[in-house]
């Protein structure tokens, strides 16, 4: 696998190394649903953790190249980001994971949008596989996997401490090469259905 860290578009949305041009934008489009972070996230991204997390974690993953922070874009504006974590040349895996979308673009064409691009270029790549890992308490979010063509493998029980203290199961999904195919025509059906 040969992943490669380059701008992905389509007609819904322009992928692109999120970097300080997007900064402020994703800064009030984390702050559009605080409850989301307090409930569900394992780090924060409100207020003086935003930029903690914004110059620490955010900035040591982008220099290690353990996690390819994208910033979304629709219509010039970035409205979140997801990320290709711990990218695994040997054994052509990666995760796609560290999403979060201004609620506006929640149940739109956005998340199917960018998921489409990332599995597109990871398989294009010579990934065998594609990796979603999502906090068992978050049922959107499950469900949104699910509706991509991810099968669910297992739950990590009591596999990670979120910042407030909470323990959480995470869910693990996946998406083999071979599935892509079918994968990625029925993503593109449902991709062709918003206008």
């Amino acid at each position: 696998m040969n992943l490669t860290f380059d701008v992905l578009e389509n007609r819904f949305v322009r992928l692109e190394p999120l970097g300080e041009t997007h900064k402020e934008d994703l800064r009030a489009a984390c702050a559009a649903d605080p409850a989301l972070f307090h409930d569900l996230y394992p780090y924060s991204l409100l207020g003086q953790d935003f930029d903690k997390r914004w110059n620490g974690a955010i900035a040591a993953d982008r220099a290690a190249g353990t996690w390819l922070h994208y910033a979304v874009v629709v219509d010039g504006r970035c409205v979140g980001m997801t990320c290709y974590i711990m990218p695994d040349a040997v054994n052509a895996s990666v995760e796609i994971g560290g999403t979060y979308y201004d609620p506006a673009f929640r149940g739109g064409a956005t998340n199917p949008a960018s998921k489409r691009l990332m599995m597109g270029a990871a398989f294009d790549a010579g990934a065998r596989r594609v990796v979603y890992r999502v906090d068992g308490i978050n049922l959107r979010s499950r469900a949104a996997v699910l509706k991509l063509g991810a099968t669910q493998e297992g739950i990590l029980r009591r596999e990670r401490l979120t910042w407030t203290g909470r323990v959480r199961d995470t869910v693990v999904f996946s998406i083999l090469d071979d599935e892509w195919p079918g994968v990625r025509d029925r993503l593109d059906a449902r991709l062709a259905t918003f206008a």
